[in-house]
């Protein structure tokens, strides 16, 4: 049974903090596709965002009692757990991979293929992975958390040990050199005969 208009999620909290498992069902009815999705979207493998998914709600079952409407709605907290666990597990599996297949592991989940673009958007990747490759650390490790491992500037600067403004320089610098290297190389044949 979804969630209608009359009854907002602000008002199933309150009931679930007591107990109430018919006003979770309504919960979990309301938000469970929206939270699929978006841990979807972060992990790229559908199996693994279900599996997550699953855990994220048994956590807010269990700690329902956490949730405060003074500090945003219920949605907005219901998601921001969800994007925290999703990001937890993208990094608890690139910890387990070796050094060199975290990039391609990174660069090959971000984007949905169809199987028409597949060969295509090899070469591209291949391209733009070498062209990272170019790039350098810090900034090549900068833009792939950000863009490849979906975390927020923020998170960036937490993860990589850096402050802010640094975190977006890096980022900022490292796309100016992206963008100039994949210029160059689209405007100069590559040895071999590869664009």
């Amino acid at each position: 049974m979804a969630v209608d208009e009359c009854e907002p999620l602000e008002a199933l909290m309150p009931l679930i903090q007591g107990g109430d498992a018919a006003a979770f069902e309504r919960l979990y009815d309301a938000t469970a596709p929206q939270v699929l999705g978006l841990i979807t979207q972060i992990l790229r493998d559908r199996a693994q965002a279900e599996e997550v998914t699953q855990e994220l709600f048994i956590e807010l079952w269990q700690h329902a009692a956490e949730y405060d409407p003074a500090r945003g709605s219920a949605k907005s907290w219901i998601l921001r757990r969800a994007r925290m666990r999703a990001i937890d597990r993208l990094r608890s599996v690139l910890s387990t991979l070796h050094r060199d297949d975290r990039e391609a592991f990174l660069i090959a989940s971000a984007t949905v293929e169809s199987v028409e673009n597949q060969a295509l958007n090899n070469v591209e990747r291949r391209g733009i992975r070498e062209a990272l490759d170019l790039v350098g650390e810090p900034h090549k490790t900068a833009i792939l958390l950000a863009y490849f491992g979906g975390l927020t500037q923020a998170e960036l600067a937490r993860t990589t040990g850096v402050p802010l403004g640094t975190a977006k320089t890096r980022v900022r610098d490292g796309l100016r050199k992206l963008e100039k290297i994949l210029v160059q190389r689209r405007l100069a044949p590559q040895e071999g005969g590869t664009p």
